[in-house]
């Protein structure tokens, strides 16, 4: 099995460049809260790879996204869970020794059973 901590994943600058490469653009775009009463043309302005952020009092309080893009975050959320939680297994296996896989069959059907 290959190794692949979250730490490998493409960084910052390479997501910038890709995203340049398909026309999207880096700098973020940023508007006060109370531009929201106008919401339509803050919609306007959000696209995959080009969210709105929102300011409140100076300081940014939250972020408007495409739905598209959410899903790919929280699939990023996911992929970084089970990285971690595959690493700490990993790192289990080797300090304490590894399972059989009739052991873990049996763990798994103890622990779901209804």
């Amino acid at each position: 099995m290959s190794e692949l901590a979250f730490e490998q994943l493409p960084n910052k600058a390479y997501i910038d460049n890709k995203l340049l490469e398909r026309g999207f653009n880096t700098m973020p775009n940023i508007k006060p809260v109370s531009e929201l009463r106008n919401y339509g043309e803050v919609l306007r302005d959000v696209a995959v790879g080009a969210p709105v952020f929102l300011t409140k009092n100076g300081h940014g309080r939250y972020a408007v996204l495409d739905i598209e893009e959410y899903k790919e975050y929280e699939k990023m959320l996911a992929l970084k869970t089970l990285m971690a939680e595959l690493d700490e297994g990993r790192r289990s296996g080797e300090e304490n020794g590894w399972l059989d896989a009739g052991t873990v069959r049996d763990q798994i059907k103890e622990r779901y059973r209804g």
